[in-house]
């Protein structure tokens, strides 16, 4: 599966090479937007596509990851808010836990409930450590878990939260700025993170420039996700895609 082939790659045959993945929110999507999007990532190099979002308030996430799959190639990875949210037509779910809170909810208590479903589903299961950073104003990812952000000029936390995400055993550490933020993870915050754990960090959240996700691929960023941007400007997801294309290039690994 996808990850499990990028995390062998990133630590063994490929070190440094680059992942772009797109975050859709079924809510921000009609059938008409969804396969104009996918028509345009026929020219793009995207590794995944993350479907979900903090608060789904639409029955529209099935008929989308169908579309997908339907028309793409590219590997479906749930990005959910809670257990309500699992779809087996993906090929995958990043069991995300939200270790920057203090809600047990987003902890564990979500992951007890979804737990019998997904070990009868197919899906690959992507235990990763959820990091949401401050970035100017409170998101609906903090408006809902109820938890506050990771300070914006503390990346010593962000490091030593990871650490401990990883000492339990989580494979993927997840940067967020969250949907609608202000500004990106700040770059010292990436590679402090980058430089404390061994497994992928996958960033997100306030990229809605080049310069910013160079600035995060050059910080340590593994994965860089792209979203609200993409949907108000999907020329964008073309220009992403040939940034991290020409760095790999430079590095010489192969995408």
């Amino acid at each position: 599966m996808p990850f499990n082939d990028f995390q062998q790659q990133t630590k063994q045959q490929q070190p440094g090479r680059k992942h772009f993945a797109v975050l859709l929110d079924p809510d921000n999507l009609t059938e008409a937007s969804c396969l104009a999007l996918l028509a345009d990532s026929q020219n793009c190099h995207i590794d995944y596509f993350f479907v979900g979002g903090s608060l789904i308030t639409t029955s529209n996430q099935a008929h989308l990851i169908r579309l997908i799959k339907a028309h793409s190639t590219i590997p479906v990875i749930l990005f959910p808010s809670s257990g309500l949210h699992i779809d087996k037509q993906a090929d995958g779910i990043l069991f995300l836990s939200l270790i920057s809170g203090r809600n047990p909810d987003f902890l564990i208590g979500q992951h007890v409930l979804s737990a019998p479903v997904l070990k009868a589903s197919n899906l690959q299961v992507y235990p990763t450590g959820y990091m949401l950073v401050d970035t100017g104003r409170q998101t609906t990812a903090s408006y809902m878990s109820g938890t506050p952000a990771l300070p914006y000029d503390k990346p010593a936390i962000a490091a030593c939260t990871a650490m401990a995400g990883e000492l339990l055993g989580l494979k993927y550490m997840y940067l967020d700025g969250g949907s609608g933020a202000e500004k990106p993870v700040p770059a010292n915050m990436i590679a402090a993170v980058r430089a404390a754990v061994e497994v992928p960090v996958i960033v997100g959240g306030g990229i809605d420039t080049l310069q910013k996700a160079k600035d995060a691929l050059d910080a340590g960023a593994d994965v860089l996700v792209i979203g609200n941007h993409i949907e108000k400007n999907p020329g964008f997801m073309t220009r992403v895609s040939s940034l991290i294309s020409s760095y790999n290039l430079e590095l010489g690994v192969h995408r």
